[in-house]
């Protein structure tokens, strides 16, 4: 499980002073469950994510990863999460295995079991007909077959998704996430950050609306229809982020 509790991020900006990227968010993620983070760009979305995956520290409040706390246990929580986003990037001049078996090492593989694991992935994702191609030579699809490879590798409980299709073609984005939800059928804690409507409505089993770094709704994609009286969820998004930004009223929201 992943579970946050008054979680805040704070920047401090020369010229506009405290920037509130995260401000107070509690939120819990199940296994076998895929919980969508979904807002507009710049919402807060990629700071809960460096957060939970100890990229970065909170400013306040705690949050736990597969039971253990990001800041006190941050070594654990990293060896319980596989975090993949758009813009991963990879070794150019290394091969696509040699990537994979880098990050192996790194997840503290080491001889059959490594071998295994990377055997397991090359054939999971296809990647054997380029597995020894360097990365700068790949196509876009190749290397975010790769990716995924790398971050599944250690076959982690908890996976981290921050926009991983976007600028891909449509059958790359289907291949991430017909993973995505083959890694909830096999029971791991799947986070997964977008803005894009389709996917959530496809993908999320909960999700939480995040605007100017605050929760504005939890729930299932129904609930947020039910509260915002809207058919799309798209509509109801928009209802709910213009009413965090003082577009709407409160019943405006709800008739």
């Amino acid at each position: 499980m992943v579970r946050t509790h008054g979680l805040k991020k704070h920047f401090k900006d020369p010229k506009l002073g405290i920037k509130k990227a995260v401000d107070g968010v509690d939120i819990a993620a199940s296994p076998g469950r895929i919980f969508g983070l979904l807002g507009v760009n710049g919402a807060g979305k990629t700071t809960m994510l460096r957060m939970l995956s100890t990229v970065i520290k909170p400013t306040e409040g705690s949050a736990t990863v597969a039971g253990s706390d990001v800041v006190t246990d941050a070594q654990k929580v990293r060896s319980s999460i596989g975090f993949m986003s758009n813009s991963t990037a990879l070794y150019g001049r290394l091969t696509s295995r040699e990537v994979i078996e880098y990050f192996g090492s790194l997840y503290g593989l080491e001889g059959a079991r490594l071998q295994e694991r990377v055997k397991y992935v090359l054939d999971k994702l296809q990647i054997h007909e380029f597995e020894d191609r360097l990365c700068d030579k790949l196509s876009t699809g190749q290397k975010q077959r790769v990716s995924i490879a790398r971050t599944i590798l250690h076959d982690p409980p908890v996976l981290f998704f921050d926009e991983p299709t976007a600028g891909l073609d449509v059958v790359t984005s289907q291949t991430v996430m017909e993973f995505i939800e083959e890694a909830r059928d096999m029971g791991k804690t799947v986070i997964f950050s977008t803005h894009i409507m389709s996917e959530v409505e496809r993908l999320c089993d909960d999700i939480a609306v995040i605007h100017d770094g605050v929760v504005v709704a939890k729930g299932s994609p129904q609930t947020m229809r039910d509260m915002t009286g809207e058919h799309s969820l798209e509509r109801a998004f928009l209802q709910l982020v213009k009413f965090q930004a003082g577009y709407v009223s409160a019943k405006q929201v709800t008739e």
